[in-house]
This record gives C-alpha cells, sequence and structure tokens, in this order.
C-alpha cells in the first residue's frame, strides 16, 4: 500500500504549555511496534510501546498518552478489552485500532466498543500518522499550528493545494515525488536513511529494493536542483539530506 496522499495540512501538535504530543503504540509484533513508533517520533511525538494488553494498561497508568495506536489481535486479552480498560481510567482517549481484519462487522466491533479510527494491516506509516493528527485535533487535548506551508531555504511546499515552488518558479511532481519531498523538508539537515524513507514514504512490508529510494530522489534533482545550486545531498553510506542552497 503507497503512503496516504492527503492533501491534510501538517499541524505542529502540542500541548498549551508546548510539551510533546504522547502516544502509546500496542502491538505484539515488535518490529512493526517501532516502525510505527519511528514514525511518530519523527513528528516530534514521544512514544512508548507495548507488546501485550496487561503491559499496555500499566504503561497507560504511567505514561498518560494523548492516544493510543493498539492492535486488535494481542497474546492476552483483545484490544477491544485493552480499550475497555484504558477508557475506564481516561473516557476520551483517542484510540487507533490496527487490524489484520477487513471485514465490515470487524470495524463495527470495533467503533461501536469505543474505538475512534481503523487501519487495515498492510497500511502506510503516513496513512497513521495522518489519522492520529486528525483524531488528536479533535480531542482537543492539544493545540495545532495549522500552517500547511513547508519552507526550506527558497523551496515552498502547500500541503493543501500540494503546490511546490523554488525560487518563485512552480514544480510539478507525481504523488510519490510530492510525498518524498514532504518528508525531507518535515526534517531539513536531518539526514534520512534509505530504511526511513522506505519505511515513511512507502508501506511499511513494501517488498521492493532500496534503489527505488535512489531512483526517487534522482528524479527529484531533476526538478528541484536542475540548473540551481543543489539542496538534496546524498550522505555516502548514510542516507540523503535536504538544506538550504549556500
Amino acid at each position: 500500500m503507497n503512503a496516504a496522499t492527503s492533501g491534510a495540512g501538517k499541524a505542529d501538535l502540542k500541548h498549551p504549555d508546548g510539551s510533546a504530543v504522547r502516544v502509546l503504540v500496542v502491538d505484539d509484533e515488535e518490529t512493526l511496534a517501532e516502525l510505527v513508533s519511528m514514525a511518530l517520533r519523527m513528528e516530534g511525538w514521544e512514544t512508548r510501546s507495548a507488546g501485550t494488553g496487561t503491559e499496555a494498561v500499566r504503561v497507560a497508568r504511567d505514561f498518560r498518552p494523548d492516544a493510543v495506536v493498539l492492535d486488535v489481535m494481542l497474546p492476552d486479552f483483545s484490544g477491544l478489552e485493552v480499550l475497555s480498560k484504558l477508557r475506564a481510567e481516561a473516557p476520551h482517549l483517542p484510540v487507533l485500532f490496527l487490524t489484520a481484519r477487513d471485514a465490515v462487522e470487524d470495524r463495527i466491533a470495533g467503533l461501536t466498543a469505543g474505538g475512534d479510527d481503523y487501519v487495515t494491516k498492510p497500511f502506510s506509516l503516513e496513512e497513521v500518522v495522518l489519522r492520529l493528527r486528525a483524531l488528536l485535533r479533535r480531542s482537543r487535548v492539544v493545540s495545532a499550528n495549522e500552517g500547511s506551508t513547508l519552507t526550506v531555504g527558497d523551496l515552498t511546499l502547500d500541503e493543501d493545494s500540494r503546490e511546490v515552488f523554488r525560487g518563485g518558479d512552480p514544480i510539478s511532481l507525481t504523488a510519490t515525488e510530492f510525498e518524498l519531498l514532504r518528508f525531507l523538508m518535515r526534517n531539513p539537515k536531518r539526514v534520512l536513511s534509505k530504511a526511513q524513507i522506505l519505511d515513511r514514504v512507502w508501506s511499511y512490508d513494501f517488498g521492493g529494493q532500496a534503489n527505488i529510494v535512489e531512483l526517487y530522489i534522482s528524479y527529484l534533482r531533476k526538478k528541484i536542483d536542475a540548473g540551481r545550486e543543489p539542496m538534496i545531498h546524498t550522505m555516502r553510506g548514510a542516507g540523503y539530506v535536504l538544506k538550504p542552497a549556500g
């Protein structure tokens, strides 16, 4: 499944006191839990993870999350039971269910039990982040700065209109090129590995080769850097970084 290509603007979500959003990720697949947590940390959010329902309830009491990403199938008891226990202590806690089952009755069961949203595996990490942002905005636990324009040097990207300009000149991008550039621009001056880019721009279980990242970086360079001082740089053995020219 490709990364979500929604035009929803990025909100810099924080508590009124400026502290970071806290999200609890509950999944017994350790690798998947870490991939989701990594994507959330890239947003500047604080994360904790748990692999069982018992651990999730214990961690939640200490961590006091603003939202929970919750797998429906856990080794000790179901995600629906975990939700019930969490909501007993935090009645308005936003919950995003993860499940490998996509039957209509499963969706209805989860949402009727109080879950706020639902994604089916396999999913893109971008989709999870976008849905969590929407849940957090609705919960009003955090405040949102709704500016949707990213700017790095003379490069600007409008997440709502999906327009990109460099030095005032419009640049036309495909959906995947746009998602890749958006990820780079959300992390300026930060070296991003091929694995991080694959995990975030493509599906977490993407079966392709890492050279697809090289391919799309080359596409972006032809459009962003052609005839100009380059902004996209290769850090040999480490990954790629986007930074202002000069």
